[in-house]
């Protein structure tokens, strides 16, 4: 098996800080502590040897745990981070961050504002993540897709991924507007795209592949393998599927394109949007 890289999960720690967005009841099945422990025989079964560990809270203590914790592992690769973006000090606190950082995101999918991403002081603190050679996870929903196109056309110096395939509406079978929104996102050569997070915004007790296939192949067309990269969103993909279950999806989702271009899904892509070692 090609070696592979997942280019976004997480971990938590409840004895450490509280997660809020971990209701009782609908995310009980993942309403406790994940380590890299839990997630490195699953990741080996399925091919891979390297991770990007992407932030969960809008915490500075938590992206300087994350950071010592890729620090010290062979697994991780890289940490997708949080700043507060409209301070005005973002560029300083970028500057003082230690190696291991290649991006930065913010939890726009719960601003109630849809254009947040377009507010002056937004901007300004993207900026400084182009200046210090980050990029930026895109964590949006479809409404908020023209802010986010609007934005990436605004910061072309800046490399943009987007989470989750920005969370359509898979379980209701809807394509537009999203495909649409998608489509406009894709034209801006400053954008990749993750192959993500789509069986929790499936039906989570009877998703099948089918299910997500006219979304990938949306993707896949829209931004080109070289632009689209595999990730699990572990351990939150658990509320609808195992990691192996996720995995085997995206390889079939995969199965018809060319050698090369499933090595840029499964890798490359990764490689030059994060600026990855290796």
């Amino acid at each position: 098996m090609t070696t592979r890289i997942d280019a976004h999960h997480h971990v938590w720690d409840l004895g450490i800080r509280h997660h809020d967005w971990l209701d009782p009841d609908k995310m009980a099945p993942v309403r406790r502590t994940f380590t890299l422990d839990d997630l490195a025989g699953p990741a080996a079964a399925a091919g891979v040897s390297r991770t990007v560990l992407v932030q969960v809270l809008s915490d500075p203590a938590e992206t300087a745990e994350f950071l010592e914790l890729a620090a010290g592992s062979e697994l991780v690769a890289g940490v997708v981070g949080w700043i507060d973006l409209t301070a005005p000090d973002a560029a300083d606190v970028l500057a003082a961050m230690p190696g291991g950082l290649v991006a930065v995101r913010h939890g726009v999918q719960s601003e109630p504002d849809p254009g947040w991403l377009t507010r002056p002081d937004v901007r300004r603190g993207l900026a400084a993540v182009a200046a210090a050679g980050l990029s930026y996870d895109l964590l949006t929903l479809p409404h908020q897709l023209p802010a986010a196109i609007d934005t990436a056309a605004a910061l072309p110096e800046l490399t943009f991924v987007l989470d989750h395939l920005s969370k359509p509406p898979i379980a209701a079978g809807e394509l537009e507007p999203w495909r649409g929104r998608i489509r406009r996102l894709a034209a801006l050569p400053n954008v990749y795209c993750k192959l993500s997070g789509m069986v929790t915004e499936a039906d989570w007790a009877s998703w099948q592949v089918a299910d997500l296939r006219p979304y990938a192949e949306i993707v896949l067309e829209a931004f080109g393998p070289e632009r689209v990269m595999f990730g699990s969103d572990w351990p939150v993909c658990l509320l609808a599927a195992s990691y192996e279950r996720v995995a085997g999806a995206a390889d079939e989702l995969c199965a018809g394109l060319s050698e090369s271009e499933r090595a840029d899904v499964f890798a490359g892509t990764a490689r030059r949007a994060y600026r990855l070692p290796g």
